[in-house]
Parts: C-alpha cells; sequence; structure tokens
C-alpha cells in the first residue's frame, strides 16, 4: 500500500472538513467526497467550548474565525415561568484562564465557511461534491466507494463524517437504529434590539421550564442573536432546516414568561430538526473504516458539545494515521480506544442534562433551589473534564 494513497473522508461538514485538515497538518493527503452539489449554510447557532477552540488552532482554523465569533461573559439561568435568575455561571476571561482558551458562540455557517475556506487552500485535500455513495468495498490494502453517478474513489482507509443518518454507520453497523427523541429543536434569529427586553444580549441566557428549554446567545460578532427552543414534537421530519411556523411552536412555550414569549414571536424565520439518538456503537472502526463526528457518536444539545465532538474525533484521527503510516487497521483501533469512553460520557451527560433542564413539580424547584444555592463557579467546574481536553501532539 502506497503511503501517499489519500484518506477517503464520506461528508464535507464539520466533522469531514476538520479530519481533512487535520491529516494536512500531517501531512497525509486525504479526498473529501461531498453528496451535496454545494455546501450547505444550513443552521444557525453553534457554541464552541475551550476544547473545541483549541482544536480549531490546531488545525489552524481559529483565526480565520475568530473575527465572527462571540464571547459571552457568562450563563444567565432563568425559572422559565416567571424569569426569575437562578444562577450566574461565568465565562468569558473566567473560563479563559481557566482551560487556556474562551468559549466561542458562532453561526454554524461561519464555522462551515472558515472550515471550507481553509480546505480549499490547503495542498493535499481534495474536495469532490455530487458524490452520492452507493456502495462501500473493504479490500484487504484498499477501501473502494462507488457514487450513484458511476464514479469510483479508493483510498487507504474510509473516514465516515457523513453525519447522523450516516451511509458508512449504516455498512459497519446495521444493527444500529436511529431512535426518536420526542422533542424537536426550533431554531431562529433575531436582532439585538428585538431580543433586548431578555436581559444583556452579550451574554447567554437559559430559560427552563417543564419538558421545554429555551437558549438564547449572540452571534456573528454580535450582530445576531440565535435562539434555539427545545419543546416536544411527535414531527419525526428528516431535514436539518425544516420550516417551522410560530403558531405550531407557540402552544409549546405557554409555561414560560411573556417577556421571553413576546421576543419570541417576532423572529422572522423559525427552523426545526427532530432529535434522534442512537444507542452506544460497539465500535468506532472496522478494518479500513471509522466513523467521526455524528455518524459516531449523535449528541443532544443539552450540553453543546456535539460539533466540538467531531473537532476533537478529527485531531485524534489524524494522530493515530500519522503514527501507523503501515498499519492503518492498527490505527483505527488506536482512535476507537482514545474516543469511546470519552464520547460515550459526553452522550450520556448531555442526556442527563436535557432531564434536568426538562424537570418538573418538586424535582424542578429542588433543581432551582441547588442552582440559586451552589456558587456558580462550582456549577462550571463541574464540566472541567470536558472543556479540559487537550490535543494530541
Amino acid at each position: 500500500m502506497a503511503r501517499d494513497e489519500p484518506v477517503l473522508i464520506a461528508g464535507g461538514g464539520i466533522a469531514g472538513l476538520a479530519t481533512a485538515l487535520a491529516l494536512a497538518k500531517r501531512g497525509i493527503p486525504s479526498h473529501i467526497l461531498e453528496q451535496r452539489e454545494r455546501f450547505s449554510e444550513a443552521g444557525a447557532g453553534i457554541q464552541i467550548g475551550p476544547n473545541g477552540v483549541r482544536a480549531l488552532e490546531a488545525i489552524g482554523v481559529a483565526p480565520r474565525l475568530a473575527p465572527r465569533v462571540s464571547v459571552p461573559e457568562e450563563i444567565i439561568v432563568h425559572q422559565g415561568a416567571n424569569g426569575r435568575v437562578l444562577t450566574r455561571m461565568p465565562l468569558g476571561n473566567w473560563i479563559a484562564e481557566r482551560h487556556g482558551a474562551p468559549y466561542w458562540v458562532a453561526h454554524r455557517r461561519d464555522l462551515q465557511e472558515a472550515l471550507l475556506a481553509s480546505a480549499s487552500t490547503v495542498p493535499g485535500i481534495t474536495i469532490k461534491t455530487g458524490f452520492a455513495a452507493t456502495d462501500i468495498e473493504m479490500e484487504a490494502e484498499h477501501v473502494t466507494v462507488r457514487a450513484a453517478s458511476g464514479e469510483i474513489a479508493r483510498g487507504r482507509v474510509l473516514i465516515g463524517a457523513d453525519g447522523i443518518r450516516s451511509r458508512v454507520r449504516a455498512m459497519l453497523a446495521p444493527e444500529t437504529q436511529l431512535r426518536f427523541s420526542g422533542k424537536a429543536a426550533s431554531r431562529a434569529l433575531l436582532t439585538p434590539e428585538d431580543a433586548a427586553t431578555l436581559g444583556n444580549t452579550a451574554s447567554m441566557g437559559v430559560w427552563l421550564a417543564p419538558g421545554a428549554h429555551v437558549v438564547h446567545y449572540p452571534i456573528a460578532a454580535g450582530e445576531q442573536i440565535a435562539v434555539v427552543a427545545i419543546v416536544p414534537d411527535d414531527r419525526m421530519t428528516d431535514d436539518w432546516a425544516a420550516p417551522n411556523d410560530w403558531r405550531a411552536l407557540e402552544p409549546h412555550l405557554a409555561g414560560f414568561a411573556p417577556v421571553l414569549r413576546s421576543v419570541l414571536s417576532r423572529a422572522p424565520e423559525w427552523r426545526r430538526w427532530a432529535l434522534f439518538e442512537t444507542d452506544p456503537l460497539r465500535h468506532l472502526a472496522k478494518g479500513r473504516i471509522a466513523l467521526a463526528g455524528d455518524a459516531a457518536h449523535p449528541v443532544f444539545p443539552f450540553l453543546a458539545q456535539g460539533g466540538v465532538m467531531a473537532l476533537e474525533d478529527a485531531l485524534v484521527l489524524a494522530k493515530e494515521l500519522a503514527e501507523h503510516p503501515d498499519d492503518p487497521v492498527d490505527a483505527l483501533k488506536a482512535y476507537e480506544a482514545a474516543r469511546k469512553t470519552r464520547v460515550n460520557a459526553i452522550v450520556a451527560t448531555s442526556r442527563q442534562n436535557g432531564r434536568i433542564f426538562h424537570l418538573s413539580g418538586p424535582a424542578a424547584l429542588a433543581r432551582n433551589l441547588a442552582m440559586a444555592a451552589v456558587p456558580a463557579t462550582r456549577l462550571m467546574a463541574r464540566y472541567d473534564w470536558v472543556y479540559g481536553w487537550r490535543p494530541p501532539v
């Protein structure tokens, strides 16, 4: 097997582009196979904790994205029904000093554009759009991927970075089933002026109510406010950017304070996506094929780590492939060993956060009292294991 044979990457989203850039940093060529004809600008806000910022620095994307991010000073948690502040958890300088990197919030489009612009200029990265994989064949020395058009790509390994409905995962772990959560996340963008009555628009706000919660934070260098409302929803649509009508969303927000509902009603457009999960995969790699990002471990948005896990995956994959140049199968085994425990813990913690956010009755009262009583710095310190991750050298 020729060492310069490219790594094939199915998917040109966050996971795929980051993997290509991480590989390029270690002198490994890659070929991104993206099924869409053009890259999507779908999405609204994305939170990038210190571990994610360090990952972006490691692949050389941070300087390109930095002018378009916001850096919130704190997370203000509200009791949803009346807006009462339960706690103010520090971000800003506090988290940057604690973890050696800031906490960024950005428009997902800006992150995608920064990754794509970087990948488009780095030697060794080839991007092919309109490549809808229909067949994957793993041979002794290669992986061959065939597209619906009849086009063929061959590489030393294949990384499935093709999202929550991954075709590569369907081949690697056909027993894995997506499970609908019964909830959906609806997102919108507001102007800072429209959101002003919610408080300091330079900070992040979280509003908690039985069965639902709302998050808002500044993006695009403070030019916009991203809003996400997670509520019960029985519509199992696949579309990441399915339109949602305020009249359909409003009844699910009836338990929130009038000031919040008034602001949300002014959003010019709502988009929604249904939330799915899988059981933890037994293996993230098999032979010359591995999974990364949402294809490997779909994460609910209750810990804001889904995109960041994709960035971490990319760096670990690149390290292991560089350290095992003559045995990519061992490289992918090492990647699985390095990532499996952490990503499963992130998925479980995110799910637990969702249960806590959506408590009702006496359990919600106990949660609120605990948040008000426990020092906010101690609440944030519980996530040191999340934000303290460092890229491999």
